[in-house]
């Protein structure tokens, strides 16, 4: 009778070691999760910061090139059909029952949350659920 008990005794003790290593690596990936995620958040304001200031520039450049005369007479001239006295504006149009061709629809992705579960998991263990992309 002392094996049997030596026994549960050994699967009590197993048991309980495996419930704890469970316990401690469930507490270890949430701050693991959540400090991974901030490291992504910060590294995508970063980018998202770049993005911003080179697009700042591009527009004060812009605004540069529309400050000037030439400018404002071809987007006139492009946007409006505005013409100089003396000048004759001619417009193209389709003919009826035609449609004018227009650029092809962009192909759509599969639905985002279609996804193996192992991707599922890899994402929660990560972090990346939890931080936003774009």
């Amino acid at each position: 009778m002392s094996k049997r008990r030596g026994g549960k005794t050994l699967w009590s003790l197993v048991a309980v070691a495996v419930l704890v290593a469970a316990v401690v690596t469930a507490a270890g990936i949430f701050p693991f999760r959540q400090l991974i995620a901030e490291r992504r958040s910060v590294a995508q304001a970063q980018e998202t910061l770049l993005a911003l200031r080179a697009e700042n520039e591009r527009l004060a450049g812009e605004v540069a090139i529309l400050e000037t005369d030439g400018e404002v007479e071809r987007l006139a001239r492009e946007q409006f059909g505005l013409v100089r006295s003396g000048e004759a504006a001619f417009v193209v149009v389709a003919p009826a029952g035609e449609e004018a061709a227009g650029p092809e629809p962009e192909p759509t992705l599969n639905d985002p949350g279609e996804q193996p579960w192992w991707r599922d998991l890899w994402s929660f263990l990560t972090g990346s659920d939890l931080v936003r992309n774009g």
